[in-house]
């Protein structure tokens, strides 16, 4: 089994391997350069982040600086918006839905360490060679969430659809659907419901109204 197999399958993977070291040589690399355009290069800004990430869909605009780890482990629907400086270290899949919205400073990490010590130093290979290893687990966010400024999701999460996600949170468990939720951890405030509209707040509504 390859290094790559072991990580697609959650198992303990050397990270170092060769071909994975390309890969993620070759996104850092990307990121960089993604990261030097001006905004209103969208023409190359477009080419550069669907040679970064697996998929994108339409009308996604991703502000920058970004750095992806693989970046081609990542998934990301249409419509959406990821404000500056998102990081996504997708050592497992990273499934983003549509019409979702990132403040500043979002961090989504997929891989974990052994918690011994000892064992995150190293551990010995088939042939008994000392090497170091980690593991990922995927995380999945849904349609429609917006996740606040500096929001981390840990590894093997999912957030629902229509979550969203207070600023600061550290995402560390399972948040359902259609849900406000905030804290590090983070944990369920409450549901959201109608009284959130936004027709009940007149004072910002001003000259607009809901669809």
């Amino acid at each position: 089994m390859t290094e790559d197999e072991k990580r697609r399958k959650g198992m303990l993977f050397c990270p170092f391997d060769e071909e994975l070291a390309a890969q993620k040589l070759k996104t850092h690399k990307l990121n960089l350069d993604y990261n030097a355009l001006y905004e209103d290069q969208t023409e190359e800004r477009e080419r550069l982040i669907r040679e970064i990430v697996g998929d994108i869909g339409e009308g996604t605009f991703i502000q920058g600086p970004v750095t992806f780890h693989y970046g081609r482990h990542t998934h990301i629907g249409k419509d959406g918006f990821i404000n500056f400086n998102f990081t996504d270290q997708d050592d497992a899949e990273v499934y983003i839905g549509d019409n979702c919205n990132f403040g500043p400073n979002v961090t989504i990490v997929t891989p974990g360490h052994p918690m011994l010590a000892e064992e995150r130093r190293g551990m010995k290979d088939a042939s008994g060679k000392p090497t170091y290893l980690c593991y990922a687990k995927p995380v999945t966010i849904g349609n429609d969430v917006w996740l606040g400024a500096n929001v981390v999701v840990c590894p093997g999460v999912t957030i629902g659809d229509g979550c969203v996600i207070g600023a600061g949170s550290v995402v560390t468990k399972d948040i359902p659907a259609n849900c406000f939720a905030a804290g590090n951890p983070c944990r369920v405030i409450r549901e959201i419901t109608e009284a959130d509209s936004m027709k009940h707040r007149p004072e910002l509504l001003g000259e607009y109204s809901v669809l």
